[in-house]
Order: C-alpha cells, then structure tokens, then sequence
C-alpha cells in the first residue's frame, strides 16, 4: 500500500508498510497512478501510451525500471508483515494511571468532556488519601515486573485537592524503594489556584506539567470561564509564564483546544509561541456535533487548509532558527514506537486505567461515567480481567476502517474512548477525528521531507 500527495510544492510518496517516504518528480508521481505489483519486466504499453503525451518513451521506461528496483528492494508497495505481531496483543501489565483526585472544577468550559468536573454524575467531590493510597497500591499490584510507572493527577482541577495530591506523592515515593519501582508523575492543571509554593513542588516532584489555555486571551476567554462567566488569561498566563522559567527544561506542554470558533487557530499556536512557550499542543474539540462550537465534517475543509498553513509557518519560523514543538507534528520516521504500540496505541482499559474519587476503575479519564464502562472498584477489590482482556484485543486489525487505511500505522486505530462514545464501539473509529489525523500526518511527513531536502539540497 501507497498514500500518494501534494503539498507545499513537494510530491510525496508514503510507502504505508515499510514507513519509506519518498520525493518525487512528476513523472514517477504520474507512474504510480498507473502500476502496481505484481510487476512485468518491461514497462506495459498502455502505460507509455497513457504517459507519452507529457513525457518522452524512454523516460517513461527508465521510471518504470526505478519503481520496480524499488518494489525488489521491499521500499515501494512493500508487503503488511505487522498482522503478524497481532496475537501478542494480549492482556499486560498496567503501567499507567489516571487519578482524578478532584471530582470538580474552578472553571466551566463550555466544551468540557467531563462536563464541568463532574463527569455527568450529577455530583462534585475529591478523592481522600485513603483512596489514592489505595490506588497506588492497585497499580504496584497489578504492575507485575514493570519497573517505570506513569500516574496521572487529573480533574476536574487537582490543584482543588493539592494537599492529597502531596500526601499521593510522598506515598508512592516511599513505596518506590520497598517494591523497586520508579513513578513519574504528570498534573494537568488549568492554573487558577497555582503559587509559588505549588510551582515549586510541581517543578521538583512531576515529570511533566498540561498548562491549559486555548491559545489568544479573546479565543480562550470566550470559553475558559470562570463559575461567574469572567475568563481566566490574565489571572493564568503570569502563573505559566513562571513555572514554566522554573523548570529549567524539565517536560511541560501549554495544551488548547480548537473549535469552530477559532478556526484559524494557527493564529493561537503562535500566540503561545509569543507568550515565550516552547512545547505547544492545540487539539480539536470532540463533541456532539449538534453543539455550537463543535467540529463537523463541514468545517474539514478549513481545519485541512489550517494545518496545512500551519505547517508552512513553522517551516518558515525554523528558517529563522525560532524553533518550537508543535505536539500533533512531532513525528518520528527513523524509528517509532514498537510493533505492538503500533497495533493498538494508547491501551486504554489494558496498560492503562483511570480511577475516580470513589475508587471506581475505568479504561480511561474519558470512559468515566459512561454506562457499562466501569471495570471494577479499588476498595471493593474488582477489577474485571474480561473487560480488560477485550481492551487489549483491540488494534488496527479488529477495526475494519483501519485495515486499509493508509495512516494505520500511526494513529494506530484513533482514541478507544471517542470511538465508543460517538460509536458505540471501540473497533468503529470516528470519522472526524481519522480525517482530522490523516491531514496532520500529511504535514508533518511534508516537514520532515522539505527538511530532509533542504539539507540535502534537493530540488524539486
């Protein structure tokens, strides 16, 4: 399989099985849309009779024989050899957590998934350090050998419940040592409540810090809202501005969201990047698309050409040595990530799980309070390996769309979480949010290829 496409002046060959991107002239672009395996010694008529009338017989022919020495050399049309590691996606460890210690919010975003903290349970609380506790010892348990765990503190806003977040912490640091365990914590945080003495505990004890903020004050202010409807930038920005200077390089990512009101939102990227940010991610909204700011498949076209306009300003920007990281264009075409985090992504309900203030267990942060989603009870001590077993079976291979779409490899089969809820089922990707990933993988296999060019000083 192939994926074929123009962009920013360069055509650009995928070779989706082997990961090959390929640059292009016109000629063999024009080639490629007239043969593929299996492959005759001589180049066929009708493909020099179809081609001739923009280029000549022999340069038809010696294309011909390069797209056939590129097919021997398992380069171009290579074969799937990645079905194979299926069967040994299988029930693992989990090494990854997500604890909503507070059930609640200081804001009420107008797009929030978990409908303003409370997750559409019809109540606000905090997690107690008798249930984290707990929860730290859910995942030592059920971590098996796995030496490095990952562990989330999440809302609603955790800064609410800061003091259990600590007492979280120096626990699972002391069971470190008695059970040869290694945890990296991350905090996502809307900022409200942050000072210096947060910051300070924040930059020594978590691996990595979620800033949220939508990008322009009047973009994020329009939907960032405080309980009494006034917006947030001015009282966050400074906050960020300082943790982020205290770091010292430490992982941290400044993360909006996009909808249909600020279509434009490269505009916001850059705003970020102005505040002095360096590690810039800005998603789209996921929501009922009957909602007024949500994303449908008419806005594609905008949300396509925005990317794409993105992409050419940072390709400008690193021009001028001004880089920066823009989340969803990170990508790494020399290695990636392992076969089977290729078949199945993210892991939710299998690697991964999320525990609420009442020790209910769930596959993820976006699974919470979506019937017949919830897998067992810390203090109850269930955890349904059934449920779990399901989740790990899940890959680009038990979902149809993915099978033969060409972006498989690394969106790897889209969020579990909004394929259920928009689909009902984990195996039904959804629609918008494939769209919306092909094109940003087009852009960035367009910016790793004009730098690759560029160095080389390719001309096309």
């Amino acid at each position: 399989m192939i994926h074929k496409y123009k962009l920013n002046g360069y055509n650009i060959v995928l070779d989706v099985n082997s990961g090959g991107v390929h640059l292009v002239d016109e000629l063999t672009y024009d080639m490629l849309d007239n043969v593929k395996p299996p492959f005759d010694d001589e180049c066929p008529e009708r493909v020099i009779e179809k081609l001739s009338r923009f280029y000549t017989p022999d340069e038809i022919k010696s294309c011909y024989e390069e797209v056939v020495e590129l097919y021997k050399n398992d380069i171009l049309f290579s074969e799937d050899d990645y079905e194979k590691y299926a069967k040994y996606s299988v029930p693992a460890p989990v090494k990854a957590m997500c604890l909503l210690v507070e059930q609640d919010c200081n804001l009420r975003c107008e797009y929030c998934f978990a409908s303003t903290g409370d997750y559409g349970l019809g109540c606000r609380m905090h997690m107690d350090f008798a249930t984290g506790k707990k929860a730290i010892d859910f995942l030592i348990e059920n971590s098996k050998d796995r030496i490095n765990l990952e562990l989330d503190f999440f809302g609603g806003e955790p800064l609410m419940n800061f003091d259990v977040v600590k007492q979280i912490v120096e626990y699972a640091r002391e069971q470190e040592k008695i059970h040869n365990k290694n945890f990296r914590f991350t905090v996502t945080t809307n900022g409200m409540l942050l000072d210096d003495d947060k910051i300070d505990f924040i930059n020594k004890e978590m691996s990595n810090v979620v800033l949220s903020v939508d990008g322009r004050k009047e973009v994020n202010d329009r939907v960032r809202k405080r309980i009494d409807g006034t917006g947030c930038y001015d009282r966050i920005m400074p906050k960020y501005k300082d943790l982020v200077e205290k770091r010292n390089g430490k992982e941290y990512y400044v993360r909006g969201t996009f909808t249909k009101y600020n279509l434009d939102f490269a505009n916001d990227v850059f705003s970020l990047y102005d505040e002095g940010f360096d590690q810039i991610s800005v998603e789209p909204v996921v929501s009922d698309p009957s909602m007024s700011y949500a994303l449908t498949e008419k806005e594609l076209p905008k949300i396509f050409s925005e990317y794409e306009r993105l992409a050419q300003m940072l390709l400008i920007n690193d021009k001028k040595g001004k880089h920066f990281n823009f989340f969803h264009f990170m990508l790494d075409l020399d290695q990636g990530p392992c076969a089977i985090k290729r078949l199945r992504g993210c892991s939710s309900g299998n690697e991964y799980v999320a525990v609420t203030p009442e020790g209910d267990i769930y596959p993820c942060h976006q699974f919470v309070g979506v019937d017949g989603c919830k897998m067992g009870n810390i203090h109850e001590g269930t955890f349904d390996l059934e449920m779990k077993k399901q989740y790990s079976s899940a890959h680009i291979y038990t979902k149809e769309d993915c099978k033969k779409c060409w972006a498989k490899f690394y969106c790897s089969g889209g969020c579990n979480a909004n394929n259920f809820i928009y689909n009902g089922d984990v195996h039904i990707p959804h629609k918008i949010s494939c769209e919306i990933e092909k094109k940003r993988l087009e852009c960035a296999i367009m910016m790793k290829a004009a730098k690759a060019a560029e160095e080389e000083g390719f001309e096309f």
